[in-house]
C-alpha cells in the first residue's frame, strides 16, 4: 500500500482550521486540531468514504476533477497542488536497477570553465561535480576529487543535515534545511519507490532529529533560487543568490550557481575567495 498520498493529505488537513476552510457550525470540542475527514470531504464534494479510501491508499483512481477540489479545500499552493496530482498517480512498478549517475562530458566542462561557484546535483542531490570555487566555498574539508567515484560521492542532503562544517557555512541554517527538505519531497513524490532514495531518507531520518521533524510535516516547495548568508573562515560572510537549473536529457540533474551583487562587500569577498581556492584541476569524468 503506497502511503505518501495519505500521510500528505493528513498533514494538509492538521494545517488548516475550520474557521479558515469557511466552516462556521463545526463545534467546540475537537481532539485534533485541523479538519476531520468528513468536512475535507463535504468540503471538496466527495463522499467521505471516497476520500477515506484515497487518504488509505485504497484508491488510486482520483479523478482530476476531484484532486482539483481537493486542493482547493485544502488551500493549497502551486507546488503542493502539482505534488497532489504527482502522488495521485499509481505508483510505478519496480524496474530496472538504476547504476551510478553520469556526467556528460559537455556538462563537466561547463562546470570547470565557470568563473562562479558551480556545481552539479545528480536526481537524488548527490554532488556529481563542483569547481575549486564551489568546493572552496560549501565544502573544502572534504576531497575535491570525492565525486568522481560512485562510493565516495558526496550527497548535498546528507552533509547539509550530518556533517557540522557544512552546518557552520549556512548563517540561515533552520531556513535552508526547511527548503532542503522541502526538494527533497518533491523528489520522493516523482520517484517513489527507489531504494537508494528511501536509504537516504531512512538515514537522515535516523540520524538527524531536524531532519525527521521536517520530514514528518511533509513541506512541499519548489527551490529554483535564493539569496542567503554564507559565512566562510576565510573571507567572513557573504551573501549570495544561488539559481538552480534543471538540465534538460539528464535525468533530473540540476546546474547550481552561486553569484553575489555586482559591486558589493559580496562580491569583493567572493573574488577573494577564488583567488584563495585550492585549484584542484580539472572536474575528472564521472
Amino acid at each position: 500500500m503506497d502511503t505518501v498520498l495519505g500521510e500528505f493529505l493528513r498533514s494538509r488537513r492538521a494545517r488548516l482550521t475550520p474557521a479558515a476552510a469557511g466552516l462556521t457550525d463545526y463545534g467546540d470540542r475537537r481532539r485534533v486540531p485541523g479538519l476531520r475527514r468528513e468536512e475535507l470531504a463535504q468540503l471538496a464534494g466527495v463522499s467521505v468514504g471516497y476520500y477515506t479510501r484515497l487518504e488509505q491508499g485504497l484508491n488510486h483512481n482520483a479523478s482530476e476533477s476531484v484532486l482539483d477540489a481537493l486542493a482547493a479545500a485544502l488551500r493549497l499552493d502551486a507546488d503542493e497542488r502539482a505534488h497532489l496530482h504527482t502522488l495521485a498517480r499509481p505508483r510505478p512498478k519496480a524496474g530496472r536497477r538504476r547504476g551510478p549517475e553520469h556526467l556528460q562530458p559537455h556538462l563537466r566542462s561547463l562546470v570547470s570553465t565557470v568563473n562562479l561557484p558551480a556545481l552539479i546535483l545528480g536526481r537524488h542531490t548527490h554532488v556529481l561535480a563542483w569547481n575549486p570555487l564551489a568546493h572552496t566555498l560549501l565544502a573544502d574539508h572534504l576531497d575535491f576529487h570525492a565525486p568522481e567515484d560512485p562510493a565516495t560521492r558526496p550527497n548535498w542532503a546528507r552533509l547539509f543535515f550530518l556533517d557540522p562544517r557544512v552546518r557552520e557555512v549556512f548563517g540561515d541554517w533552520a531556513d535552508k534545511a526547511e527548503d532542503t527538505v522541502a526538494d527533497l519531497r518533491q523528489i520522493a513524490g516523482r520517484d517513489r519507490g527507489d531504494p537508494g532514495l528511501a536509504r537516504l531518507v531512512g538515514e537522515l531520518t535516523r540520524c538527524s532529529p531536524e531532519f525527521a521533524a521536517l520530514w514528518s510535516g511533509h513541506p512541499v516547495r519548489g527551490c529554483a533560487s535564493h539569496t542567503r548568508e554564507y559565512r566562510h573562515p576565510r573571507v567572513g560572510s557573504l551573501v549570495l543568490a544561488d539559481d538552480l537549473l534543471t538540465l534538460p536529457d539528464t535525468d533530473g540533474q540540476r546546474l547550481v550557481l552561486f553569484h553575489a551583487e555586482p559591486g558589493s562587500a559580496s562580491a569583493a569577498a567572493l573574488a577573494l575567495l577564488s583567488g584563495t581556492a585550492r585549484h584542484a584541476g580539472e572536474v575528472l569524468a564521472i
